[in-house]
């Protein structure tokens, strides 16, 4: 997975990274599918672990463009987790409220707590990625954001916060094909809004932004990961490889029970 991980102050280009990630899986579709599995379950337990001891919190950002599959890596990473220590926050457009404010107002609320993992579906960097390609603010305020996002990362991880952060690397012509199949299926169409082809159009500024911003705020604390997504079952077990190995690292521990001697159950 070294390979996928951005190094800090690299001269990161998107077209260095392959979409197609059958060469990080550990076999075939089939092979890969039951070692993610394995994966899932493990990564149950230590979301357990992270609930129980309560003292780590953990925050996954999820970027990508459209059908890039945020939705599905956390429906297939997350499965086996307890929505009882997990949050999902979806950032859409901003509020009214949320633009009288600084763009990351919205942001700080929703970070994790102690024993929380929390998955950011769009995040943060909305505001150097699509606020950029629109030109909804001028570049010299944008400009400005990657290290004002470094240090509110950096502000999270001293504080105690373990951060992960995936872009979701698909390739155009798989897009196509992802846009075209919700057209296609009758119990997808809901999915699909004009305003994405208009997106699709900007494909290229897109990827000049996720390229300068994967490379100016992929950092020791906050790092990047470039996930090959154009492949689900390759993309899943990546996902899952990563987010196990990290909460591994943190070596954590059940709590002390309470003094159990003389209990009895009746």
């Amino acid at each position: 997975m070294r390979d996928l991980r951005v190094k800090p102050s690299s001269r990161f280009r998107i077209d260095d990274f392959t979409t197609d990630g059958s060469a990080f899986t550990p076999g075939d579709k089939e092979k890969t599918q039951q070692a993610t599995e394995k994966l899932v379950v493990r990564l149950g337990e230590l979301q357990e672990l992270v609930y129980a001891e309560h003292k780590q919190r953990v925050l996954i950002v999820l970027q990508g463009m459209d059908t890039s599959g945020k939705d599905g890596t956390v429906r297939k990473v997350l499965r086996e987790t307890s929505p009882q220590g997990v949050r999902v926050v979806s950032f859409r457009k901003p509020t009214v409220v949320e633009l009288e404010h600084d763009y990351l107002w919205r942001i700080h609320g929703p970070v994790p707590g102690n024993g929380e993992l929390v998955v950011f579906n769009r995040s943060h960097y909305e505001d150097v990625l699509v606020v950029r390609v629109h030109s909804l603010v001028p570049p010299k305020v944008w400009r400005k954001r990657y290290d004002q996002i470094n240090d509110f990362e950096r502000m999270l991880a001293d504080s105690g916060t373990t951060l992960i952060k995936f872009f979701l690397h698909i390739s155009h012509e798989e897009q196509r094909e992802r846009l075209q199949a919700r057209l296609d299926d009758p119990t997808k169409r809901w999915k699909f809004q004009h305003g994405d082809l208009d997106e699709r159009k900007r494909w290229d500024d897109y990827m000049r932004a996720y390229e300068e911003a994967i490379r100016r705020t992929s950092t020791k604390w906050a790092p990047w990961y470039v996930v090959p997504a154009d492949r689900k079952w390759a993309r899943d077990w990546i996902a899952s490889k990563v987010v196990v190995s990290v909460l591994e690292d943190l070596r954590m521990r059940y709590p002390a029970p309470p003094d159990l001697d003389g209990v009895r159950i009746v």
